[in-house]
């Protein structure tokens, strides 16, 4: 049996797959809110939110919490999925992804209330939930 660690093969000029490409170019996208001036709240749960520890380099989990009421514009769900797997392979905090997530948002749809909760799993005997709030 070896301990030698497994290659890792690269392949530089291989084509991105239709996934990557739709990740990479994914924005967070928008529609008129089909009820303006009712309040109501939207409750959306990402259970596969990955990024990377910027110090260690190790992939940090969570489930991503957006609890929103909109105003004049509602997020286009496929957008959004979209827009949260482009993390995957970013170098960020807990406390920064949170935080850019409730950024981005806010910019897309300026929401009258929103929270974005991010509940990471445990690592290294640590469970972090950073929340964070925006009111209009």
């Amino acid at each position: 049996m070896s301990n030698s660690s497994p290659e890792i093969v690269s392949q530089p000029d291989q084509e991105p797959k239709y996934g990557e490409r739709n990740i990479a170019e994914g924005q967070l996208i928008t529609f008129p809110n089909p009820r303006v001036g009712r309040r109501y709240d939207i409750n959306i749960t990402l259970p596969e939110f990955t990024c990377k520890c910027p110090f260690s380099g190790y992939p940090d989990f969570a489930t991503i919490h957006i609890t929103y009421v909109p105003d004049e514009r509602v997020v286009e769900l496929k957008a959004l999925k979209l827009y949260i797997n482009s993390y995957r392979d970013r170098y960020i905090s807990h406390e920064e992804s949170a935080n850019q997530i409730l950024d981005d948002f806010v910019a897309a749809c300026d929401p009258l209330d929103v929270t974005v909760k991010a509940d990471f799993s445990p690592r290294g005997n640590v469970h972090t939930v950073v929340e964070v709030r925006h009111i209009k």
